[in-house]
């Protein structure tokens, strides 16, 4: 549902959307890639791009890992720890936000992700509105959008890197990220 209003502002550019649901909690990030890829199939467009928010980023770097034979297209990503996440390390520490975090710690936000390959072009947007998960939480390097830091969205290969004022849900509300996602689609970079 965090995806509803960007999805119809990216429909009003002339983009066919369609959503991937996925397991954050029962499943791995790896596990949710191969479902993925399952899913894209039975797409018929001879480009497909990808926007991610957060855990969504992870599961995309396992999909062109595993499945690199992917069709043309750009990728973007809002709010993803491309990093080991600090909130997550933090939270883990407790039983109740293990099982909060369940399976997408593995391979996932603690880490051990595959290298992005850079077969595609990857914008990533950071937030720095500290307003979120991380604020439960210390030690979350500023700026941050309150559950992932800055620095944690930071990927070796991707095409560009903006930050938006923006909270980390606030980033797939932000009508900024969305004119700014439409651009990089358009142009792979950011405006």
């Amino acid at each position: 549902m965090d995806m509803t209003l960007l999805r119809m502002r990216l429909r009003k550019s002339g983009y066919h959307c369609q959503q991937f649901c996925y397991a954050t909690v029962r499943k791995t990030p790896l596990q949710n890639a191969m479902e993925l890829n399952a899913y894209i199939d039975e797409i018929d467009s001879p480009t497909v791009h990808f926007v991610c928010h957060s855990l969504g980023g992870l599961v995309i770097r396992h999909l062109f890992h595993e499945y690199p034979h992917q069709r043309p297209g750009r990728i973007v990503t809002l709010g993803t720890p491309h990093k080991p996440s600090s909130t997550a390390k933090q939270l883990s520490r407790f039983a109740l936000s293990r099982m909060t975090l369940g399976k997408s710690i593995v391979n996932g936000l603690s880490g051990n992700v595959p290298a992005w390959q850079g077969s595609h072009d990857l914008g990533v947007i950071a937030g720095t509105f500290w307003f979120g998960a991380g604020m439960l939480v210390a030690a979350i390097p500023n700026p941050s959008d309150g559950t992932v830091s800055v620095e944690e969205t930071r990927l070796a290969g991707m095409q560009d890197h903006i930050t938006l004022t923006a909270s980390h849900l606030g980033l797939v509300l932000s009508r900024t990220a969305a004119k700014q996602i439409v651009y990089f689609l358009q142009h792979g970079q950011f405006k």
